[in-house]
């Protein structure tokens, strides 16, 4: 059994109340000191978040780490993909520029960047130029640091759901970056695309733990937690498996729709708790869970293609 799910089921349960990013980030980084992998990450983050919020917080970063063991575990990290016009490789506008001393500058800006505003390692999603007249330009990903010269965090206004949870507009302004910061591989295919997949799988993780923590101190039916643990077992074993194969993706969309009824069984034990600022924050930040629901339903149906071609 994957520890970290057992000390889902034998810890102590109370956590301290954590309304914003700096009370939240020391225990995440504390856990993600000790955890061997990724998704005992996202299962002590959740587990030690006293929100959905930190809840997803948490499960973004490790689903971060996944995509790039080689992030250090004592900073923030944040994606940046989305610009003005959206996620799609035609809606990247931000540039690399190569430089004649080998290093590169960057040129643009994105927005809802999340963590963002309290981010210190930025991945930056961005184009470099053509490699002839009838190709398209190549996109690549940066690593950037957030204080470089060049680099403004602007926080934007607090979603209606998961507020705690900052998001930045990135202005890069002529950043150069040495090419080493430069990913290997196709920016897209390699980090942006996989990243959909390895998010919903570590957020998803990171929930059920927290859900696990606050059944077992409310003292919610145990059949309720034995689904819970069911679940994030399921996802805990899919962590190991290829982020691009179609069937990890029909596993994937399984283990997500368990997961989803098991947050409308929640729901309902929320509203047994009354008036709380617990079960209020609940009903509020539950529309988390139907972002991204289209993408998600069009990926399990290109999976089901790729395995009936």
């Amino acid at each position: 059994m994957n520890p970290a799910i057992v000390h889902c089921l034998r810890a102590a349960t109370q956590v301290p109340e954590q309304p914003a990013v700096a009370d939240w980030w020391p225990r995440w980084s504390d856990g993600a000191a000790r955890a061997p992998a990724p998704a005992e990450m996202a299962v002590l983050g959740g587990f030690d978040a006293d929100r959905v919020g930190w809840a997803f917080a948490s499960g973004y970063q490790a689903a971060l780490h996944a995509l790039l063991p080689v992030l250090p575990r004592d900073r923030i990290a944040a994606f940046c993909v989305t610009e003005d016009g959206g996620n799609r490789p035609r809606d990247i506008r931000t540039r690399f520029t190569p430089c004649p001393d080998g290093s590169l500058t960057i040129h643009g800006a994105k927005r809802w960047t999340t963590l963002g505003p309290a981010g210190s390692v930025l991945l930056v999603v961005g184009a470099l130029p053509p490699e002839g007249p009838d190709e398209r330009p190549r996109l690549k990903v940066a690593r950037v640091d957030a204080k470089a010269p060049g680099v403004q965090l602007l926080p934007m206004p607090a979603t209606r759901f998961v507020p705690e949870v900052p998001h930045a507009r990135v202005q890069l302004d002529e950043v150069r970056v040495e090419s080493g910061a430069v990913l290997p591989g196709d920016g897209y295919e390699a980090c942006v695309k996989p990243f959909r997949s390895i998010e919903d799988l570590h957020v998803t993780l990171a929930v059920l733990a927290y859900l696990m923590r606050e059944a077992r101190q409310r003292g919610w039916p145990v059949a309720f937690a034995e689904r819970v643990c069911g679940a994030m077992v399921l996802l805990a074993g899919l962590a190991g498996e290829a982020a691009d194969a179609p069937a990890m993706h029909v596993a994937l969309a399984g283990a997500l729709a368990l997961s989803h009824g098991l947050y409308d069984e929640a729901a309902a034990l929320w509203a047994r708790e009354g008036d709380t600022a617990a079960a209020q924050r609940w009903a509020r930040d539950a529309a988390l869970f139907a972002v991204g629901a289209s993408a998600r339903q069009q990926r399990t149906q290109r999976a089901w293609e790729r395995l009936s071609a």
